[in-house]
């Protein structure tokens, strides 16, 4: 390398430096009374006004000055501009800004708060400060991000991962944010479990919350109730198992059938994952509670009395099979479609049959797919507590246990905290009994090399079981969803069937004036508001899941397995804390978004992330690691690798994070609960307003709507992403077994 190339300075150094100086001198420093999305502080005194001046135009007047020692870290990385990356000083200049600069950022931001000192000592150290500040608005967001990649290049250019950039700055990233926004408020939470009455921190309160018989009873054992640990335990591994079984059903016979009517059968699988809370339940008490259809109908067939036997374990476990089901499938979607043909081919040639094929090929390359299904089943059931609020009965379970201790009329933060531990310990031990069944085996199926074979079918004898199963499912989800369509459109549920289509008008009525159209229907605010927040969301959620799956398949790195650990924790945490532990965290200076829409987005990307990361992990663990290293090879760097040979690579794994995380930031209520404002309203709370009013025929309207909406966003999302091509020949028509 000549002396010219070697002192040539990397661009994205340049833009780190630009977006730091931009940061600090053009952007407001503080968030603006408006929030994030409004830009009106352009008009209104900016950049002279205290409220929106930028940190160099407050430091001039003589205000904030706890601000002026960041002048120091934004100057050094300019004396490495004309430096080589292989003089030592290049590094050390580069780590030495970005570690003062972020950490100088997180102390004045945790040390000074909108009282002032945040700490006795510190007023005790420097007196009274006489001034205060408040949460970092767009200037101290870019520049503490500047200083943090200006770190992660530092570190790059002393030799960390071969002194990737692309890696580094990745690892870095996703450390920063994974400890922000998920760590951080969870622990800020957990401690409230050792917390007492007067503020004081005691091991006798979180001992006796935690021995407490409500959580760790055995009294189902002689017909009494069992305690909350062992029911949500029992459940979630019953619903792990069915949603895994179920949905590898319905992948095999998608991919590996002759059934003629495979599209419909895809689309009626993700019917439940787009559904709004309560609906599925409220439904199924419409076909089998006390006066539920079906229920009367046998009643009155064998002349018994109706029984409520639908609440309880029974109606909560039908609940959550109907609605995680579609987890499992488009998790396992990708993972069948890509065991390589030429495999199962080789099988057969080998004079294996087509049942010896798919038990000693197929299924054990498959094993990554259904860990990770079963996991994701396994923690939904764990964190879910719409269905267990509606169907539960005395059917206790930790979810809806921590909900009353929040929101009920005890609110016991330290007995919540300690439930939450408990869920987590589950959550986290299935975590690690998955990565213990999968071992160190190799699941690898797609290299470099051609694949142009062609899936065989399944064996008869597994293909009249697998389509019985994923028919008779079908039918039941189909009839379940009639049903919820039918709710929408009687005059009052269960009282008045006449069909009427008010709820609707009520909930979307639109009229046309000179002046344009006026929404007039009252869902119409929280409509356009949970749209908005659910397409900003999605992309993000998909891009930090990918991202992270590829950092754990592809990078060894120090530290790895907490890395995992981090990516996983905030969906093993049920929404209901994430809520409450988000506006303790971010109601106050460093980081204050309570009541905006960015608290939501947040919220959204790093409860959904995990999704994306394990879809990643299942269909990056069949990518032969030559592919990125014959693209190394050939002069490209790790992004350029990342971005044209692993992304186009993963495009049912981007499907699936895409939809799943969309849809979920449409249709969560769990954590929304908390974190909606006035300004900021979604639409399962306005749901769960209109369920609180008994106005189910509007709720169900509403979610109606919303279904339809979702299923068209899927539907494009599917054309945008498209399919997968790697060579292989498109399966000829066959007839059903």
């Amino acid at each position: 390398m000549n002396d010219t190339t070697s002192k040539k300075t990397p661009p994205v150094l340049i833009f780190w430096i630009i977006a730091g100086w931009v940061g600090y001198a053009l952007l407001p420093w503080y968030m603006v009374e408006d929030g994030l999305w409004s830009f009106e502080w352009l008009f209104d005194g900016y950049p002279f006004d205290e409220d929106y001046a930028p940190a160099l135009f407050l430091i001039a007047q003589a205000e904030k000055l706890w601000l002026a020692p960041l002048l120091v870290p934004l100057v050094l990385p300019l004396l490495a501009l004309r430096r080589p990356k292989s003089d030592p000083l290049y590094a050390r200049l580069l780590i030495l800004s970005g570690a003062l600069g972020f950490g100088w950022l997180m102390a004045q931001g945790f040390g000074i708060g909108i009282r002032g000192y945040n700490f006795e000592w510190l007023e005790a150290l420097f007196g009274d400060l006489g001034d205060r500040q408040f949460g970092m608005g767009y200037g101290g967001m870019i520049c503490a991000s500047a200083f943090l990649f200006l770190l992660t290049q530092g570190i790059a250019a002393r030799g960390a991962i071969n002194g990737d950039i692309f890696v580094v700055s990745a690892i870095g990233g996703v450390i920063a944010i994974v400890t922000i926004f998920v760590f951080f408020p969870i622990a800020k939470m957990l401690f409230a479990a050792f917390v007492t009455e007067d503020g004081a921190y005691s091991l006798s309160v979180f001992a006796s919350k935690f021995f407490d018989d409500r959580l760790w009873g055995l009294g189902c054992l002689w017909g009494a109730r069992c305690g909350a640990a062992w029911n949500s335990l029992f459940l979630a591994v019953l619903v792990g198992l069915i949603t895994t079984v179920l949905g590898l059903c319905f992948a095999l016979v998608v991919t590996r059938s002759g059934f003629r009517y495979k599209r419909a059968m895809r689309a009626l699988t993700v019917l439940p994952i787009i559904t709004p809370p309560f609906v599925i339940g409220l439904a199924l008490i419409l076909l089998f509670g006390l006066s539920g259809s079906v229920t009367v109908f046998f009643a009155e067939l064998f002349g018994v009395q109706p029984t409520r036997w639908l609440y309880g374990m029974p109606g909560v476990l039908i609940a959550q099979t109907l609605a995680f089901t579609p987890i499992a499938f488009l998790v396992l979607i990708g993972v069948v479609e890509g065991v390589s043909p030429s495999m199962e081919e080789a099988a057969q040639t080998l004079r294996a049959n087509r049942w010896q094929t798919f038990r000693t090929v197929s299924l054990p390359l498959m094993r990554p797919g259904l860990a990770n299904a079963f996991l994701l089943g396994f923690i939904e059931s764990m964190a879910d507590f719409g269905n267990p609020l509606v169907l539960g009965g005395n059917f206790d379970v930790l979810s809806t246990e921590i909900f009353f201790a929040i929101v009920g009329a005890q609110y016991d933060q330290s007995r919540a905290a300690v439930l939450a531990m408990v869920l987590l310990f589950f959550t986290l031990s299935a975590f690690y009994a998955q990565r213990a069944w999968l071992g160190k085996k190799s699941y690898t199926t797609v290299s470099g090399k051609g694949d142009a074979g062609v899936h065989p079918l399944m064996p008869n004898g597994l293909a009249i079981p697998v389509l019985a199963i994923a028919i008779a499912w079908a039918i039941f989800t189909a009839v379940v969803y009639g049903m919820i369509i039918y709710g929408s459109m009687v005059e009052l549920w269960g009282v008045n069937n006449s069909l009427t289509f008010k709820h609707y008008i009520t909930a979307f009525s639109v009229r046309f004036e000179e002046e344009g159209i006026r929404w007039t229907g009252a869902a119409w605010d929280s409509f356009w508001t949970t749209i908005t927040i659910a397409a900003i969301a999605a992309p993000l959620t998909a891009a930090v899941g990918l991202v992270t799956a590829y950092l754990l398949t592809r990078q060894s790195f120090a530290g790895k397995n907490s890395f995992e650990f981090g990516t996983m924790l905030s969906f093993a945490i049920p929404g209901t804390v994430i809520g409450v532990s988000y506006i303790l965290a971010f109601n106050v200076p460093p980081i204050e978004i309570t009541g905006t829409g960015a608290i939501l987005v947040v919220s959204f990307i790093f409860r959904n992330m995990p999704v994306g990361v394990r879809a990643g992990i299942a269909s990056m663990s069949q990518l032969d690691k030559s592919l990125d290293e014959s693209s190394l090879t050939l002069g490209a760097n790790s992004w350029q690798t990342f971005r044209r040979i692993i992304l186009p690579l993963l495009r049912p794994a981007i499907l699936a994070a895409l939809v799943y995380s969309f849809v979920r930031a449409m249709t969560a209520i769990s954590a929304v609960i908390f974190l909606v404002s006035a300004e900021y309203d979604m639409a399962t709370s306005y749901i769960i307003g209109r369920v609180e009013n008994n106005d189910y025929g509007l709720a169900i309207a509403y979610s109606t709507t919303l279904i339809f909406v979702m299923l068209a966003v899927v539907g494009a999302m599917q054309l945008l992403v498209g399919r997968t091509k790697i060579g292989r020949r498109m399966t000829q028509s066959r007839t059903n077994v």
